[in-house]
């Protein structure tokens, strides 16, 4: 498989006709190896317009999705970026092109591993990675952007919280077969905004917070 071919040909008919169009992430995804993050027996759709199925029943997102989530987070190279979920590593490896540190969480110790070993062979060396359930862990610092890789049911507060001042968080909220992306953005007065952005669907993510059965 020529996987330069491939790659523009993603670029230019998925990503570009689904107005990304910011250079620094056009320029992070052709200069990440996406072929390199994805399952050897899925790498001849790497670059294909679908989720890549992982272990454990997660996905990678498409490529579309992806280049989305990084436009609209509006990553600056001074930022803190949080990732939940770290999956393959791709996303990890642009957000860490992108900002100045990552941490990345991930539930499942394997893929953690794997991601990690796939990062130092491609030189991103400012990411942290642990192996952590995102519902549960306490963290002390706040980020200036949070990717979540996996739905929620429901926006949860506890990633909210999470955001720096003026911080941006991507998630994508609902249930099969309604979900959509939203950026979240964190105001100076700690008021935010939603903005609605698309519909997709993605793997929820385990142990997400369900919300509060409706009692007559």
């Amino acid at each position: 498989m020529n996987y330069e071919a491939a790659r523009r040909q993603m670029l230019s008919q998925q990503i570009r006709t689904w107005d990304v169009l910011d250079e620094r992430v056009l320029d992070t995804l052709r200069e990440t190896p996406r072929e390199a993050f994805v399952p050897e027996t899925e790498r001849d759709l790497a670059f294909a317009d679908t989720e890549i199925p992982l272990p454990h029943g997660q996905c990678m997102m498409s490529p579309k999705v992806e280049a989305r989530l990084l436009q609209e987070l509006a990553i600056e190279p001074t930022d803190t970026a949080l990732e939940i979920g770290t999956g393959s590593g791709y996303l990890t490896a642009c957000l860490g092109r992108l900002a100045e540190s990552v941490l990345t969480l991930e539930i499942f110790a394997d893929l953690s591993e794997a991601a990690g070993q796939k990062l130092h062979r491609h030189g991103i060396q400012n990411v942290e990675l642990r192996d952590e359930d995102a519902m549960r862990v306490s963290l002390d610092a706040r980020f200036d952007v949070i990717a979540i890789t996996a739905s929620l049911p429901v926006l949860s507060e506890r990633f909210v919280r999470l955001l720096n001042p003026e911080g941006r968080l991507f998630v994508v909220v609902g249930r099969p077969p309604v979900m959509e992306a939203v950026l979240v953005r964190k105001h100076t007065d700690g008021s935010r905004t939603e903005k609605s952005l698309f519909e997709t669907m993605l793997t929820p993510m385990i142990n997400a917070d369900e919300p509060e059965a409706f009692v007559l």
